[in-house]
């Protein structure tokens, strides 16, 4: 249940801005570069207080907050932490103290990577501990414990709120044994609760206290799953799993599990079953997309409604006769256009923190008081955001030119006929697992905002669809990847929504690399490109990506390959000479995901070719720009990028 500045001078922008903002009010630049300040907040036991994270975003300073729920204005306790760390989950272990899992960012467009460490501290700021990890030094108490030699992630919080809690571990030193430990909280002691010789396990423990299955990608990144019996592990095969099984939670009798299924590899649908894969019923399936998230009742926990990861998302009621469910349809009727998503109670079910979001509103935070039904707004997550002003997202369906159905999400300017627009692809990064939805996107709203309609196409290896559709995209990164993402622009041109001798393609991540590789797989369908802290050298990447693990040498070795041949046949920088539409780059110089050693290279196979490209690279920035200033100058080049090459001049050229 716990799941998901100054304003700049535009009048010389206006010279070169589609017709279609000319017309209407120009948002600012600012207001995109803008990143949420407040996020993750979790509801105490008692409802009393809120815990969430503050960024502040320009100096890449993360802090632990803490509030009363009854006044918002000033902080319990501020729990301030090292540079670009920050608390990347938030648990309640009881009225009065907070688990925090560590974690690191690398940038603003890479999702903040765990560190696999995990501290505690009181609601008052007292009392901090350091119950995981390998820098022992950041404990006061370090001294009277040995250094971790792996990596912990909190697995179940127990109902009872006694300050304990759950961990699975995943040693360093040793990849073949994985374990969970029940922790004290609060006194910092742990005890063993399971452990299974195979790596990289995850733990399912229920809310009886036992380590009821152990899943995940083994080190040959094959998916497995184990049921724990009374002789030890049992390695469940197919019949029983199918191709992906995720246990969520314990039926309230505890005779049954919840679980995510999927029998063939399609997409997951929601089950109840007993433990060894008996009497299994099926709650809620879609054959198109899999389910994105559940919402559940106060403990004993019983799912009531499911959202699906495609389309537009509506809430699915698997019982719609729960007093919850009942909740969940009057709020969803209150904020219409919305999705209402329940994060957490109070544990007497009497104080319940949600939040509502949608295209075009990037999400505020309410509780409501389930006796009286009284809703008390919290927060806005980007208050400086207009939902009104914003732009629509239309999920679309459209086929590839081998049969396969894909989805795209269509970001329509506001007030613009929808016929023959100046059109910009945005491909997502990853590339496995990783989907756009129809919720708030910021670039896709920047860019629509300036009068683009923005193609974001969940081409095969996207998540969402279940696991045949990734695994479809496995070493496709310069292949049938890219003929998704081209099929997805003709099938734009062939409704009439893009005009064919307007089309950019601007992507971020693995999206800068697709930004290089799509024009080079479709020679004159785009007329310029835009790399954002891309990769452009494959062989590079895999060398600089690749560990000493056997898990990250199987993960890649099936995913994008390692043949040199190969590698070079599907990197840009190895066919710059080809590149023939104008290009932006731009780069983090301290970026780590994709190092600036890519950008460089990119930069120096053009300069080969005698090539002409923009570019922007910021000394201090990863992977992607924090820093706000540095954002407005980003976007205000890239306004006129495109202007220039696909804006009113450019289709007056033609």
């Amino acid at each position: 249940m716990l799941f998901r500045v100054a304003r700049t001078a535009l009048s010389a922008l206006c010279l070169s801005l589609p017709v279609a903002v000319l017309a209407a009010d120009l948002i600012p630049v600012e207001d995109f570069a803008r990143h949420a300040e407040l996020s993750t907040p979790r509801l105490s036991p008692d409802g009393q207080y809120l815990a969430l994270r503050m960024d502040d975003n320009s100096a890449g300073n993360h802090s632990l907050m803490v509030f009363r729920v009854d006044d918002m204005t000033q902080p319990v306790s501020v729990l301030r932490m090292p540079k670009y760390e920050l608390p990347a989950d938030i648990y309640w272990v009881s009225p009065t103290r907070l688990v925090v899992e560590k974690g690191r960012v690398f940038g603003s467009i890479d999702v903040p990577k765990r560190t696999g460490e995990i501290i505690a501290t009181d609601l008052d700021g007292k009392n901090q501990d350091y119950l995981y990890g390998y820098d022992v030094g950041a404990s006061k108490r370090g001294s009277t414990r040995g250094r971790d030699r792996g990596s912990a992630f909190v697995t179940a919080i127990p109902e009872k709120n006694d300050g304990h809690f759950y961990a699975s571990e995943n040693l360093w030193d040793n990849d073949n044994i994985s374990s969970v430990y029940e922790i004290d909280g609060i006194k910092g002691s742990r005890r063993l609760a399971g452990d299974i010789s195979v790596g990289n396990m995850q733990f399912f423990v229920g809310d009886d206290g036992v380590a009821h299955y152990a899943f995940g990608n083994n080190n040959d990144f094959n998916y497995v799953v184990y049921h724990r019996e009374a002789s030890g592990w049992a390695n469940l095969d197919s019949k029983l799993v199918g191709s992906y099984f995720e246990p969520k939670a314990l039926t309230p009798d505890r005779k049954h599990v919840y679980a995510f299924y999927s029998a063939d590899g399609g997409p997951t649908s929601l089950i109840e079953q007993d433990e060894s894969g008996g009497d299994r019923r099926v709650l809620a399936q879609d054959a198109f997309g899999e389910i994105d998230d559940i919402q559940y009742t106060p403990h004993p926990y019983e799912p009531f409604a499911v959202t699906y990861g495609t389309g537009i998302p509506k809430p699915v009621y698997t019982n719609p006769d729960l007093p919850a469910a009942k909740l969940h349809m009057a709020l969803s009727q209150k904020f219409p256009g919305e999705l209402v998503n329940f994060i957490n109670y109070s544990q007497d079910g009497k104080q319940l923190l949600f939040s509502v979001s949608s295209d075009r509103d990037p999400g505020s935070y309410m509780l409501i008081d389930t006796t009286t039904y009284k809703v008390r707004k919290l927060f806005a997550s980007a208050p400086w955001i207009d939902p009104s002003k914003m732009a629509s997202r239309r999920p679309v369906r459209f086929k590839a030119n081998d049969g396969k159905e894909l989805e795209a999400i269509l970001t329509i300017p506001r007030d613009v006929n929808e016929a023959n627009l100046p059109m910009v692809l945005l491909p997502h990064g990853g590339p496995f697992g990783i989907k756009d939805d129809w919720f708030y996107d910021d670039l896709a709203q920047f860019v629509a905002s300036r009068g683009y309609l923005v193609l974001q196409v969940n081409f095969r290896g996207s998540g969402g669809r279940g696991v045949n559709f990734e695994h479809a995209g496995y070493k496709q990164w310069g292949g049938r990847i890219q003929q998704d993402l081209i099929d997805g622009v003709k099938w734009a041109i062939s409704e009439n929504y893009a005009d064919p001798k307007r089309i950019c393609v601007f992507g971020a991540s693995f999206g800068g690399y697709s930004a290089m590789m799509a024009p080079l797989r479709a020679p004159g369908l785009f007329k310029c490109a835009v790399g954002y802290a891309g990769v452009y050298d494959l062989k590079m990447m895999y060398d600089h990506d690749v560990s000493s693990s056997k898990f990250d040498r199987s993960f890649f070795d099936k995913t994008l390959g390692k043949d040199p041949a190969e590698l070079a046949a599907n990197s840009p920088d190895k066919l710059a000479d080809k590149i023939d539409i104008p290009v932006f780059l731009v780069h983090g110089e301290d970026d780590q995901v994709a190092p600036f050693a890519q950008f460089k290279a990119m930069r120096a196979a053009l300069d080969a070719a005698h090539k002409p490209y923009e570019s922007l690279t910021k000394s201090g920035e990863g992977h992607g720009f924090y820093d706000e200033k540095n954002n407005v100058e980003f976007y205000n080049r890239l306004a006129a990028f495109l202007a220039k090459n696909i804006g009113p001049d450019a289709a007056a050229s033609h």
